[in-house]
């Protein structure tokens, strides 16, 4: 784990995003070769690669039932007790984003009607990182209250062949149609073209590694849709003196042991929590064993001369998880426009998020929180407009629809309306 303590304005919040970006680009050649071999192979190449990267030679891919109920056997009751509490939390949540359809009349007695339809996809594919079963429950979830009826999960297998009993007893729980153990690329590849095992599927959610997300923007070019990029993780938190050292430190670390790939930033108009922070993290990094040590990302405290600056940086990098531990949180709140998920105030960690508090934790990174919504029940759903008009109310607009026809020189376009009359 790497610590640097530097002025904001030594960084560039552009630059920074886009080289998390090019991290994810730089395996596009690799992944390509997975993916077009399970394309072309099915199960075949499944199996190859997840020998090759996994460790294990498979003979089945599906986890059957007898494996689920090893699974939740293994896990026992104090522990399932647990992801049903955030099961429930994470349902009702995301039971409050469920869009109705409508169809109404706008002006009373004009006789056009016009309204949505909302329907489900039929089947999607969830991608779950290897232990972890809270990712089971956010992807899956959220589809089941769209109204999905069959969610495909494939989460990466075990060296004794088996999947991780979490993953899968959350998996199930969610409500899984099916639970299959493969993962990286190749179980991305098996869901947007299917397999002899696994079925292909509309769109593809859930985070992942580089490889894993460099597989969701090539598939994405095949027809599949995924939700977005979703890589390394990442955490922003703007802090200032009224901030707590213990607590900041705890929260950089926690993103941080996500991986090596993961990055962690401070932004703080305190020099003084700036150095109490670095004091723990270095101390923590000097106790911690050789393997986490090295196995944690990145962390930077940056030392802005305002809350103004830390927002504007904020709003450029654009990051997965933000938090906001400020005298005025609220004031801050309202002037952040990118970022995936927003954490306010000393309890609100973003361990909260991840697991139990309901808010979902998939989440776009390296800046793509610019452009995209963190995973919601919208994503798993279609929208139609609909419109429905009397005779009477396609009279009232009929001269505005044939004059800007004939206008675009759609001869047909203002007879298909002129013939009614």
């Amino acid at each position: 784990m790497g610590v640097r303590v530097l002025s904001l304005r030594e960084l560039d919040a552009t630059e920074l995003s886009s080289k998390r970006r090019s991290e994810i680009l730089q395996v596009i050649p690799d992944v390509r070769k997975i993916v077009e071999d399970v394309k072309r192979e099915g199960d075949a190449a499944v199996l190859r690669y997840t020998e090759r990267f996994d460790g294990v030679r498979l003979e089945k891919l599906e986890v059957g039932d007898e494996e689920i109920e090893e699974a939740r056997a293994r896990v026992g009751n104090t522990v399932m007790k647990s992801l049903e509490n955030a099961a429930k939390r994470i349902k009702r949540y995301h039971c409050r984003q469920r869009r109705v359809s409508w169809l109404e009349e706008f002006t009373s007695g004009e006789g056009i009607f016009l309204g949505e339809l909302f329907v489900p996809l039929s089947v999607v594919g969830a991608y779950v990182p290897a232990g972890y079963p809270s990712t089971a429950l956010m992807t899956v979830i959220p589809a089941k209250v769209a109204g999905v009826e069959n969610v495909v999960v494939c989460t990466p297998p075990r060296r004794d062949g088996k999947a991780d009993p979490l993953s899968v007893a959350a998996a199930e729980l969610a409500g899984a149609s099916k639970i299959y153990k493969v993962g990286g690329a190749q179980a991305i590849a098996a869901l947007a073209f299917g397999t002899e095992s696994i079925p292909k599927v509309e769109k593809i959610v859930g985070p992942g590694g580089t490889f894993v997300t460099a597989a969701k923007i090539l598939v994405r070019g095949e027809g599949v849709e995924i939700d977005f990029p979703a890589g390394p993780s990442e955490v922003l938190i703007i802090a200032d003196e009224s901030a707590d050292a213990t607590h900041i430190a705890a929260d950089l670390l926690a993103q941080a042991e996500h991986g090596k790939d993961s990055l962690s930033l401070l932004l703080t108009t305190s020099k003084t929590l700036a150095e109490r922070v670095e004091k723990i993290l270095r101390a923590e990094a000097e106790n911690a064993d050789e393997p986490a040590a090295t196995g944690f990302g990145d962390v930077l405290v940056l030392i802005a001369e305002s809350l103004e600056e830390c927002v504007a940086f904020a709003n450029e990098y654009a990051a997965e998880h933000v938090e906001i531990i400020t005298e005025n949180p609220l004031d801050v709140l309202l002037k952040l426009r990118s970022a995936g998920s927003v954490f306010i105030g000393e309890y609100s960690p973003v361990a909260a998020g991840d697991y139990a508090a309901g808010t979902n934790h998939v989440l776009p990174t390296a800046g793509y929180a610019k452009l995209f919504s963190g995973l919601t029940v919208e994503h798993f759903m279609r929208r139609m407009s609909v419109q429905m008009l009397t005779k009477e109310g396609l009279a009232k607009i009929k001269d505005d629809i044939v004059r800007i026809a004939n206008a675009e020189r759609m001869r047909w376009h203002a007879k298909s309306v002129e013939v009614r009359f």
